[in-house]
């Protein structure tokens, strides 16, 4: 993937190449769990690309959708719902209980998530990740990792005071 581009000793981001993008959307679960557990986005090209990506105003948003899109789910969820409901299920199973139960993280992290301030990649991967990883607690019974805890710690990244460029 290459080193870290550094002028005058400080680290900046890559130059945009062409393809780097449809790279980093085609292997942007793989970026993301990178990005996630802290790997710097300047440390590669396909880094900084899929860094872009999940930054911008759009995708957050797009991210947040998905979030209280999954609270309805959970609200509607088969064991909840009232006997003889039409309400549709979710596709994929999910654990509406630790759902709701999170829900007041969920919606802090929500409104971070569509607050017009710059904030770092790895919030937002953090979060995407909770909602694509199957093992994840939203999903899995297996999962011993408590929601609101993986919730909080995504909305703690995504504060606009944390640096988003690593100090020289």
């Amino acid at each position: 993937m290459g080193s870290t581009l550094e002028l005058d000793g400080s680290p900046v981001l890559w130059p945009r190449r062409f393809g780097d993008g449809i790279l980093a959307r085609v292997f942007g679960a793989s970026l993301d769990t990178l990005l996630a557990v802290g790997c710097t986005p300047e440390s590669s090209r396909l880094l900084t690309a899929r860094a872009r990506q999940l930054v911008s105003l759009p995708e957050r948003r797009s991210v947040a959708h998905s979030w209280e899109h999954l609270l309805r789910v959970a609200y509607r969820a088969p064991e909840r719902r009232a006997i003889g409901s039409l309400a549709a299920t979710a596709a994929v199973p999910v654990r509406a209980e630790r759902i709701i139960s999170a829900e007041p993280a969920i919606r802090d992290l929500v409104s971070r998530l569509i607050a017009p301030l710059p904030v770092p990649a790895r919030g937002v991967a953090m979060a995407r990740l909770l909602l694509s990883d199957a093992t994840s607690p939203v999903y899995s019974r297996r999962s011993r990792a408590d929601l609101t805890a993986a919730v909080e710690a995504a909305a703690a990244q995504l504060d606009p005071a944390i640096p988003l460029m690593p100090s020289p």
